[in-house]
């Protein structure tokens, strides 16, 4: 006599799920709402809520909590997720793994990176990668720290060059260099060139700054730096991209945090001004982050294995920019 299959049965999942359902979810779950979802899909929104709901009905749980002015994942949803990011990733980096197999390409390597990395180590790193598997391809897409992590537990990057608040236990850690943030005003403001200048002159002044600029975010030691300066508690502009915060800084709309090294060159031009405190600047760790369940082809290995390698024989003091 033939049993019957459980609604959740892992066969009965595994026999009838269907990718573009999950495709669908994981925009859903990246999304404001399914009107958001639809768009970014280029779908309708029945289309797009249809899906919600046969997704649902395949896996036997509520997976978004919707009503007027609330859409959030359920613990279920949170889940499912979460292993449909491993899904994906492993479909987009089928066509890449093939590829490596038979013809002559090396491989194809994703970096997602902060905005701004600037690192001469990883300079020659690239420099030398090059050289020495020139058929291999790479492509470096600029992310905020938060969502270059996602693009490595997602697989769909080969590693990311980021900021790292809190630590994901399935992916891999190393710190690449540590930068030290100052604090500086364009042209415009009242501060610029002036030498004489002490803590108590920022109080209460408007403030430009980084979306993670927060304490319990990646760049909590600029926090302190600004809080230690007495610069006023309202950001009046966020940006998760350096050029876009140095674009508004020059602009004269209020001091903001960047990079010593980064902006040593603007500050030789006389498009920023560095401000106090000078002796107390924040140190802020970069590290490079990858997924060890991740199947990587050759090109994506050797840069990895470069990258590491360098880093680990380079002592920090050569990997510290001020």
């Amino acid at each position: 006599m033939k049993t019957m299959e459980s609604r959740d049965s892992p066969e009965r999942i595994m026999r009838e799920m269907d990718w573009n359902l999950l495709r669908t979810f994981v925009v859903l779950a990246q999304s404001r709402s399914v009107t958001d979802a639809a768009n970014r899909l280029r779908l309708t929104q029945p289309s797009v809520s249809t899906a919600l709901k046969r997704l649902e009905t395949r896996v036997g749980k509520r997976l978004i909590h919707r009503a007027p002015g609330r859409f959030e994942l359920t613990e279920a949803g949170e889940t499912l997720y979460r292993e449909a990011l491993d899904i994906q990733g492993a479909i987009l980096r089928l066509s890449t793994l093939m590829r490596d197999m038979t013809d002559e390409v090396t491989g194809h390597v994703r970096v997602s990176l902060a905005s701004h990395v600037i690192c001469p180590l990883f300079d020659q790193v690239l420099a030398e990668f090059h050289a020495e598997n020139p058929r291999a391809t790479l492509s470096i897409e600029v992310h905020s720290s938060a969502q270059a992590i996602e693009t490595v537990s997602a697989r769909a990057s080969s590693f990311a060059i980021c900021l790292v608040h809190k630590r994901n236990p399935r992916l891999e850690y190393l710190r690449l260099y540590r930068e030290f943030f100052g604090l500086f005003c364009g042209p415009p403001h009242p501060l610029f060139g002036r030498g004489d200048l002490t803590r108590a002159d920022l109080a209460g002044q408007s403030a430009v700054s980084f979306e993670t600029d927060r304490l319990q975010d990646a760049l909590k030691p600029v926090t302190l730096m600004r809080a230690q300066a007495e610069l006023g508690d309202q950001i009046i502009a966020t940006s998760s991209h350096l050029e876009e915060v140095r674009r508004m800084i020059v602009a004269g709309l209020g001091i903001g945090p960047l990079p010593l090294h980064v902006a040593a060159r603007d500050v030789r031009d006389s498009l920023l001004w560095q401000l106090p405190p000078y002796d107390q600047t924040a140190a802020v760790d970069v590290h490079v982050v990858w997924n060890p369940q991740a199947v990587l082809n050759r090109a994506e290995q050797a840069l990895l294995a470069g990258l590491r390698t360098r880093i680990e024989a380079t002592p920090m003091e050569q990997r510290t920019y001020r």
